[in-house]
């Protein structure tokens, strides 16, 4: 499908009533668990679409422009409320988090699988093992709080053990700084993905911002605290990745055309009938934004959108599914990297001086206060082992014992064994 070829409805047309406005939320008992992680996806895909047009209004002084951006602005907020109350009422926070963390798992590893750019790809895979930690952290508190298997809400498509621990996520935020990619060379899907992934874990550290003072008791708050403070490192990571260099208008364009592309892989992958529908409603909707983005960089800027997006043929959909398999290899080979200014190095390799080191020394200078360990060891207490589902052992063996949380791999040279990231190897165009 290529969306600059399809004719737009009217912006004027788009808005909605109150009644429109307000869905039919999911059954929770029901739901496809990748039901679920699409509509936080989307949520956060137009969260992400409307902060970006508020900070191009508050970059220009055109208040011809601004007008523009405030009504189709207003529609991603109508859209953006709209997907987010399809959570139902009696869905609680935390069992909403284990959808954002499973969400975050295997949108990382699908965008990994497919990703061309060896350094594009390694951001990836180095964030994915912590989201992985995170979810086993959350399934902990889950169950020790509201007695619920998170097995049974990811659907056992996605495992839940330990990753990279997340005591070992800390890093002095410099070394979360990458490089960016270049959009008039970079290949499509590269160019996506890094939009994508931005705005998806942008979502996650909004979410867990914005509960983190409404949990129930003090561990939980602690938890999601703690976590979201690493979410901040991770949006570092992946918006640093993005192209900089390119204008306000190129990156409304390259924006509107992000929310095309992954309304029609939502509308094309789902399977709820109602969810499908809203997909393809919203993916009409995007259409017309995008024709108008068309229209203001050639009013603003004299320029075609070819120029910027010479083919706007979507590559294949983006599809959410297990990768239990892809997800062990990368936590059996790279468990010992931590970033360092803009690549990765493992731990065992790192010097004494590190910024790293320096900053875990601050922010964890003994483990028992740390709330990811915390949540673990009460756990561990409570029950006699901790809770996981996993579908062979750890393949890091330093991460097997049920009985013991480890805070040393990830953190502590030579306590366990890496090898290297690794590249896909990819067909030229």
């Amino acid at each position: 499908m290529n969306p600059f070829n399809e004719k737009p409805v009217s912006i004027l047309g788009s808005f909605q009533n109150w009644k429109q406005l307000y869905p039919k939320a999911y059954n929770k008992y029901e739901v496809d668990p990748y039901t679920k992680t699409r509509i936080i996806l989307m949520n956060g895909t137009e969260f992400e679409a409307n902060w970006f047009s508020h900070q191009l209004a508050r970059h220009t002084d055109n208040n011809d422009l601004r007008r523009e951006l405030s009504i189709t602005r207003a529609i991603e907020k109508q859209q953006q409320m709209k997907i987010s109350l399809l959570k139902p009422c009696n869905e609680s926070p935390l069992e909403h988090t284990i959808g954002y963390e499973q969400l975050a798992v295997d949108l990382t590893a699908e965008l990994a699988k497919r990703e061309c750019d060896c350094y594009v790809k390694k951001a990836l895979d180095f964030a994915l093992l912590e989201d992985f930690d995170h979810l086993y952290r959350y399934a902990d508190l889950l169950q020790m709080e509201q007695g619920v298997i998170a097995e049974k809400l990811v659907g056992r498509y996605t495992e839940i053990m330990p990753g990279r621990p997340t005591i070992s996520h800390h890093r002095f935020n410099k070394d979360n700084v990458k490089r960016g990619i270049n959009s008039k060379t970079a290949d499509k899907q590269t160019i996506l993905s890094t939009m994508i992934i931005t705005a998806a874990e942008q979502q996650t550290m909004n979410y867990y911002m914005n509960i983190t003072n409404l949990a129930t008791n003090d561990l939980s708050r602690k938890l999601y605290e703690e976590i979201c403070l690493v979410e901040e490192e991770h949006v570092t990571q992946y918006e640093s990745l993005m192209d900089s260099n390119a204008t306000w208008l190129e990156m409304l364009l390259w924006h509107e055309y992000c929310e095309c592309y992954l309304y029609w892989s939502c509308y094309v992958t789902e399977t709820d009938a109602y969810i499908k529908a809203l997909w393809e409603e919203n993916l009409n909707i995007e259409i017309g934004h995008l024709h108008k983005a068309v229209e203001l960089l050639k009013k603003y800027e004299h320029k075609d959108y070819t120029e910027v997006i010479p083919d706007g043929t979507f590559p294949a959909p983006i599809s959410l599914h297990e990768n239990i398999e892809y997800v062990r290899e990368i936590l059996g080979t790279t468990v010992q990297f931590t970033g360092h200014l803009e690549d990765y190095i493992n731990v065992n390799e790192l010097p004494s001086d590190a910024n790293f080191f320096q900053y875990q020394k601050i922010i964890n200078p003994t483990t028992e206060i740390v709330p990811s360990h915390l949540v673990i060891d009460a756990h561990i207490r409570n029950y006699g082992k901790d809770y996981r589902y996993e579908v062979a052992p750890n393949p890091i063996k330093e991460l097997r014992s049920r009985t013991v949380d480890n805070t040393s791999v990830g953190r502590k040279p030579d306590t366990a064994f890496s090898t290297d990231f690794f590249c896909n190897t990819c067909k030229p165009e």
